[in-house]
């Protein structure tokens, strides 16, 4: 699954019709609903505030509205593009300003999908990915040998004590390989502790200006 981090907005016009997306990062019921008193308040004199959202690690929670527009041409057509892009914890909100052509259901499908859409083609994307997380012990010296290895890993946080503890972020399918390169480095002087399976959030569409 994929989700933002920030919120990113897009405007488009349509035959005289503004249309204006925000993507909101939520992650409880309860962030929706103060983005959506938000934009309720700012836009208070729109004609309609649509809104779809995903909730949940598995997509599991989902809503759309269509406020006030012909049934499933706002919300539904808006939570199909967040399904489609497999993205989740995100709440799209498009604000309608009627500019008095009528765009019939196809067109307002089209409008809200599209709008929705490049919204998230101005958004940095992220996936949600399992790692393995180890903790390393080495000496000072031993922790300078492996600097350039360890540099392409994702590296959650490094302790200078009496040793240096560093806690890195392994891919499961590649941690037999990092365990015997790493000790391979350290000629055997490290200690390697693992701590478990952790859930990142990788940035792999990096499409802000």
């Amino acid at each position: 699954m994929k989700t933002i981090q920030k919120t990113t907005s897009n405007e488009i016009v349509i035959n005289k019709s503004i249309f204006i997306t925000h993507l909101f990062r939520v992650n409880t019921i309860e962030d929706i609903n103060q983005n959506l008193q938000s934009i309720r308040k700012k836009y208070y004199d729109a004609t309609h505030n649509c809104y779809a959202y995903i909730l949940g690690n598995n997509a599991e929670i989902q809503k759309a509205s269509d406020d006030g527009e012909p049934q499933k041409t706002a919300g539904m057509p808006m939570l199909d593009v967040l399904k489609k892009r497999k993205m989740t914890n995100i709440l799209a909100i498009t604000t309608r300003y009627f500019g008095g052509i009528l765009l019939g259901a196809g067109g307002l499908i089209r409008a809200y999908s599209s709008s929705v859409s490049e919204a998230l083609d101005k958004s940095n994307i992220y996936e949600y990915l399992d790692y393995k997380t180890i903790e390393i012990t080495v000496s000072y010296s031993t922790y300078n040998n492996l600097l350039t290895y360890l540099k392409d890993y994702q590296i959650f946080n490094t302790e200078f004590l009496d040793n240096v503890k560093i806690k890195v972020g392994i891919k499961p399918e590649a941690l037999v390989g990092f365990t015997e390169k790493i000790t391979d480095l350290a000629c055997g002087q490290i200690s390697l502790k693992d701590l478990g399976i952790s859930q990142m959030e990788i940035l792999i569409e990096h499409n802000e200006s």
